[in-house]
């Protein structure tokens, strides 16, 4: 088993070799481990994805270290963290998120400049940077380099003002971030526009972009690391819908043709237990 430095020194490494990386984002123990056995080279955990099978519209803090506790010790593959605004507006309390994670498993994280908060959802600009600063130096306390990403959720929050956003990054990477982040990003043109106003790696999360692009159009336009967030959860609960809804409204069971066999499944969970 490698040792959570291990982890930490290959997750620096792949952001800095030459082109992109796609990080796939599990949700539990054994869609980990079959990511894992497929080859993959690092996971990302989903907040979106846990709340989802919670059965819950948002999850606390403390829910997602356990997950993130949960997706480190199913696989031996380095593990990122979606720590949303890490559970506080206080800098200095939401970088305690920083080392909780890092106990649990993680070897990254990242905190955005997302209140959670509807009516304001963006934090405001000094404070977004102290956040990130103070993250920044929580991360820099650890024992191993934790990579920390710093994300700007103005496009999520239908706030779509670019000159902003990328203000925002550039702050975020002035102030120490090792990986910048702004979902919402739809199209190859803006992308290439935030991705070569910074120095640092840039992660772009598929969930919420043009899902014609590919790796090596995104690896091309300069972007590092690749996401999806919770859109394989989703998948997954569109077919459980569907299956729900053929039993529901048809009375039939035509679905359990698509099925994953057996085999292959603990085929793969042996895969990874062996890697």
């Amino acid at each position: 088993m490698r040792t959570q430095a291990d982890k930490a020194a290959r997750f620096r490494e792949l952001h800095q070799r030459p082109g992109a990386f796609i990080i796939p984002n599990p949700w539990d123990a054994g869609t980990a481990k079959l990511l894992a056995a497929m080859g993959f080279e690092a996971l990302a955990t989903t907040s979106l994805g846990l709340a989802n099978t919670l059965g819950q519209s948002a999850v606390s803090l403390d829910a997602i270290i356990d997950n993130c506790r949960v997706i480190s010790e199913a696989t031996d593959l380095p593990v990122n963290a979606d720590l949303e605004n890490c559970g506080a507006d206080d800098p200095e309390t939401a970088a305690k998120a920083i080392a909780r994670a890092a106990e649990a498993g993680v070897v990254g994280g990242s905190i955005e400049d997302s209140t959670g908060n509807r009516e304001h959802p963006i934090y405001d600009f000094s404070l977004a940077v102290e956040r990130v600063q103070a993250a920044v130096e929580a991360a820099r306390s650890l024992p191993f380099p934790f990579t920390l990403t710093a994300r700007a959720e103005n496009f999520l929050w239908g706030r779509k003002d670019l000159d902003d956003t990328i203000k925002r990054l550039q702050a975020f990477e002035a102030a120490g971030a090792d990986v910048l982040y702004s979902p919402g990003l739809y199209d190859l043109g803006t992308i290439k526009t935030v991705v070569s106003a910074l120095k640092r790696p840039f992660n772009l999360v598929m969930g919420f972009a043009d899902p014609t692009l590919t790796l090596e159009q995104l690896s091309a336009a300069g972007v590092k690391r690749i996401s999806v967030g919770g859109a394989m959860e989703r998948h997954a609960l569109a077919a459980f819908l569907r299956c729900a809804r053929e039993m529901k409204d048809q009375g039939s069971f035509g679905f359990v043709r698509d099925m994953a066999p057996v085999k292959d499944v603990r085929d793969a969970f042996t895969a990874a237990k062996s890697e």
